[in-house]
């Protein structure tokens, strides 16, 4: 999950992590607002979408008066800013941010990810700061470093002092730097987040360390034990089939292909969408109806799956073990007889009721192709959506 750029300034701010003044607005009027209250003589107008790039599309500015602050508020507000994350679509702005600008002496960079091939948790830094890490990392490998931390041990200080050493970073503020590491790791681990970068993370002028922007990523398994957090969800900012799909614990997320995909399990749904890949066409969605699913969650899961324009053609595949197959069948009946189904649909069952499953769809009287094996079902759909074209 994530959160706006303001609402993960303020949690960092909880944890004492040093942030420039600044406040939410979502009206030209709340904004001049704000910055009359911040009271100079610099502010920055910010865009809020969740997508990073904003001051490369035109969504952040740096003005010197309230009249400007109105200005650019007027321009931003209700933009659609299209940056390198958000696709040519772009994202609808409907939130601003108004903060203090500040004198900035250097620029770095800092994040902190869970590192899955350690199983440790990682601060990566970089001299580098208000760059995109990733052109960094092509070009200039050299100057990323990365320090693990130990989870027996936890967080030392001398974690804080390394990073210091290695942002070439002295005296007061490295002390400061020091203390900012440790509130960071604090926060990362409270409050369950999967990734947490502060680009750029700034020395002002007069020696200051400040976080002048954040980015968070919450772990959405943890987010019942974190209901702070969950009242920051906007949903504006995420696909509403993905929204309408966390409403039936579905895990779905939209791809860019034309063969949709309903299956039982992650790792089987990965190999799904490799094998659509490896016989010529595109996944157009990643969605895995869990375990233990019921009629009506499949049934909904079918419907989310339809709702994609792109969509030529669906490839179910269920193993049953805990999910049994007569059950997906029922579901995949009903849904396809509500919604009128237009495009070819082609199942393949395996495990627990697989025959109750297969009598329920060569009876439903419905279009639907079955399939003896993964590769037999990818074939069969690659070969519909094509020779419907």
């Amino acid at each position: 999950m994530n959160i706006h750029e303001y609402q993960a300034k303020e949690v960092l701010s909880g944890f004492g992590v040093p942030v420039p003044k600044g406040k939410a607005a979502f009206t030209v009027e709340e904004a001049v607002k704000v910055a009359e209250e911040l009271g100079g003589p610099v502010w920055v107008v910010k865009a809020q979408i969740h997508a990073g790039g904003r001051g490369k599309g035109g969504g952040v500015k740096v003005v010197k008066s309230i009249a400007d602050v109105k200005k650019k508020a007027e321009k931003i507000l209700g933009m659609t800013l299209v940056t390198h994350q958000t696709g040519p679509a772009g994202r609808l702005v409907k939130r601003l941010y108004i903060e203090d600008g500040s004198v900035i002496e250097r620029e770095l960079y800092l994040s902190a990810l869970v590192d899955r091939a350690t199983s440790r948790i990682a601060f990566i830094v970089s001299t580098e700061g208000g760059m995109d890490i990733e052109a960094v990392a092509q070009n200039t490998p050299e100057k990323i470093h990365t320090f693990q931390i130990e989870p027996i041990a936890g967080y030392s200080p001398y974690i804080g002092n390394e990073i210091a050493v290695a942002l070439g970073v002295k005296g007061d503020a490295a002390k400061q730097l020091s203390k900012v590491v440790k509130s960071l790791y604090d926060a990362f681990v409270a409050k369950d987040m999967s990734l947490l970068e502060i680009n750029p993370l700034v020395i002002t002028k007069d020696g200051n360390v400040i976080c002048l922007d954040a980015k968070l990523n919450f772990d959405e398994n943890a987010l019942y034990r974190q209901k702070d957090i969950q009242a920051l969800r906007d949903l504006d900012e995420e696909d509403p089939a993905e929204v309408e799909a966390s409403k039936y614990d579905l895990s779905y997320i939209k791809l860019d292909g034309e063969i949709g995909c309903m299956v039982n399990g992650a790792g089987l749904a990965m190999a799904t969408m490799d094998i659509i890949k490896l016989f010529g066409s595109e996944p157009a969605n990643f969605l895995d109806v869990g375990g233990g699913a019921t009629k009506e969650k499949v049934t909904q899961a079918f419907k989310i799956i339809v709702s994609d324009p792109n969509v030529k053609g669906i490839l179910v595949n269920i193993f049953g073990g805990i999910m049994k197959c007569d059950i997906i069948a029922d579901g995949i009946v009903a849904a396809a007889k509500e919604i009128s189904l237009k495009v070819p649909l082609v199942v393949r069952l395996e495990g627990t009721n697989v025959e109750k499953g297969k009598e329920i769809l060569a009876k439903s009287g419905l279009a639907i192709t079955s399939a003896d094996d993964l590769a037999d079902a990818a074939r069969k759909v690659v070969a519909a959506v094509k020779g419907s074209k």
